[in-house]
């Protein structure tokens, strides 16, 4: 039995083109293949392709989740963004994503536990992306410095307090308050 195709994509440009296919294995475990093909002067393809399978489709949606967000941040700051996305904005970027997996909060935190994260890494997870500038850890690093190391001063600060941090805005700032207030209502009901 051959792998099956549950559906396809495909796009061109010049003469390159590009599919993605979602597939199903002959074990029965789905994957996605994104495969490029280009144009030979002797008429001929030349083809590459990346295989993603779906333990690790996650990974795939939190990269590109993160990639466009970076991008319209950029976009948003007038430098471009999406319409001129070039591999030297994404190679100088410091996002947290292009620290190696084991180190990244959120791996962290199911390798370990709640334990093996410290509060900016923790926080890190709620705001999900810093500032074209830094990580969100970096930023997470900032408010706790701001604060005294003192989750209490954060939690004891307003929306509009938060949101001066460069990254933070009224989500991130909300998010974080939250959770505070979350973790404060545990203890008053605990």
């Amino acid at each position: 039995m051959r792998t099956e195709n549950l559906s396809s994509e495909n796009f061109s440009s010049g003469k390159r083109n590009y599919f993605i296919d979602f597939k199903r294995a002959i074990n029965d475990s789905d994957y996605i293949c994104i495969t490029r093909s280009d144009k030979l002067q002797s008429g001929g393809y030349r083809g590459s392709n990346v295989v993603v399978f779906e333990e690790d489709f996650h990974f795939l949606v939190s990269a590109f989740s993160s990639l466009f967000q970076s991008a319209a941040h950029l976009d948003y700051q007038g430098i471009g963004g999406i319409q001129q996305l070039s591999k030297t904005s994404i190679k100088g970027r410091k996002g947290i994503s292009s620290s190696a997996a084991e180190m990244q909060p959120r791996e962290k935190f199911v390798s370990y536990g709640a334990q093996g994260v410290n509060d900016a890494e923790l926080i890190s997870m709620l705001i999900g992306t810093g500032s074209a500038s830094q990580n969100a850890v970096a930023t997470s690093e900032e408010i706790l410095k701001a604060a005294g190391g003192r989750l209490d001063r954060i939690y004891a600060q307003d929306f509009e307090s938060l949101s001066t941090f460069k990254g933070i805005g009224v989500a991130k700032s909300c998010a974080i308050l939250a959770a505070l207030e979350l973790g404060r209502r545990m203890c008053v009901t605990g």
